[in-house]
C-alpha cells in the first residue's frame, strides 16, 4: 500500500498499553480509523477517550484466543468502516522461566497467543484485503525469535514461528499490494518487562533498551513495505544473527552477555525504584 493511511482502517490487538498505544497513536496521527483490541474494556476506554479526539475508534474487548469471536472482529470492524486495511498482531504472552519448572498449559497458551492467533487473523483477514485491493499485515516478534534463548525457550519458539510465517507469507503475497512484515525487538520499555523485571533473564538486558515509540514507528515502515523485518537495534539483529548462525560461538559469548546483562538490569531496576 502507498504511504498514506487516511481513512483507512487499522485492526491493533494487545492496543490498551504499551506499543499497542503506541501504534495506535502513530496511526491516528496519519489519519487511520482505529479498531483496537485487548482483553479489557477498561484500557481500551482509557486510550479510546484519548484518541477520538482525532479519529474514528471502535473497541473490541475480546480473547483472541476465541477462533468465533477473530471472525465477528473482523466482521464489526468491515460493517463500521466499510474495509480492514492493516493488521498489526501486538497481542503477546510471556510465561517466563525455565520449561522444566514450568506448567504445560502456560506454555501451551504461549503459544496459542503469539503464533496460533495471529495465524488466524492474517487467514482471516486476507479476503477483506483482497477486497480493498491491498493492505498490510505486521506481526510483532522479537530478538528471541532469531536465535534460541534459555528461560524464555517456548516463548522463544513462538516468535521464531512467527518470523517463518511471517516470511513465507510474504513470499506468497508477492505482487498482492498486500505487504506483510515482522517487527523484531529486544528489551522495550514497557510493562511488558517492566513490570516484572525480576523474572526477565539477565541476556535480554545485554541489548540496548527501545522505547514504544521506536517500535511503533517500525510497524509503520513495515506496513509501508519498507521492510519485511525490522530489529530493534539493528546492531541487535546483526548479532542475533551471528549467534544463531555460530551455536558454539554463541555458547562462549554468553556468559560474558549475562555479566552485562545483569549489570543493565540493576541500573534499570534502580531507576524505576
Amino acid at each position: 500500500m502507498n504511504g498514506n493511511f487516511n481513512g483507512k482502517t487499522v485492526i491493533i490487538t494487545g492496543a490498551s498499553a504499551g506499543v499497542g498505544a503506541a501504534t495506535a497513536k502513530a496511526f491516528a496521527r496519519l489519519g487511520a480509523n482505529l479498531v483496537l483490541v485487548a482483553r479489557g474494556q477498561k484500557g481500551l476506554d482509557t486510550i479510546a477517550k484519548e484518541l477520538e479526539k482525532c479519529t474514528s475508534v471502535l473497541t473490541v474487548a475480546m480473547d483472541i484466543n476465541d477462533a468465533n469471536a477473530n471472525e465477528e472482529l473482523l466482521l464489526k470492524a468491515f460493517q463500521k468502516f466499510g474495509s480492514i486495511d492493516v493488521l498489526i498482531n501486538n497481542a503477546g504472552f510471556h510465561q517466563r522461566g525455565d520449561v522444566e519448572l514450568n506448567q504445560a498449559d502456560k506454555l501451551a497458551q504461549m503459544v496459542d497467543v503469539n503464533l496460533r492467533a495471529p495465524i488466524q487473523l492474517s487467514t482471516l483477514v486476507l479476503p477483506y484485503m483482497r477486497k480493498a485491493q491491498g493492505g498490510a499485515i505486521v506481526n510483532v516478534g522479537s530478538l528471541a525469535g532469531r536465535t534460541p534463548l534459555q528461560g524464555a525457550a517456548t516463548y522463544a519458539a513462538t516468535k521464531a514461528g512467527l518470523r517463518a510465517f511471517t516470511y513465507s507469507l510474504s513470499d506468497e503475497l508477492e505482487g498482492s499490494n498486500i505487504n506483510v512484515g515482522i517487527v523484531s525487538p529486544g528489551p522495550i520499555d514497557t510493562g511488558f518487562i517492566m513490570s516484572e523485571i525480576d523474572l526477565v533473564e539477565d541476556i535480554v538486558f545485554s541489548q540496548p533498551m527501545s522505547s514504544a515509540q521506536q517500535v511503533a514507528d517500525a510497524i509503520i515502515s513495515c506496513a509501508l513495505g519498507e521492510a519485511v523485518e525490522i530489529s530493534l537495534p539493528k546492531a541487535s539483529g546483526w548479532l542475533t544473527t551471528i549467534s544463531y548462525l555460530f551455536p558454539t560461538l554463541r555458547r562462549v559469548l554468553r556468559p560474558a552477555l549475562y555479566r552485562k546483562g545483569r549489570k543493565a538490569k540493576e541500573k534499570y531496576k534502580n531507576i524505576n525504584s
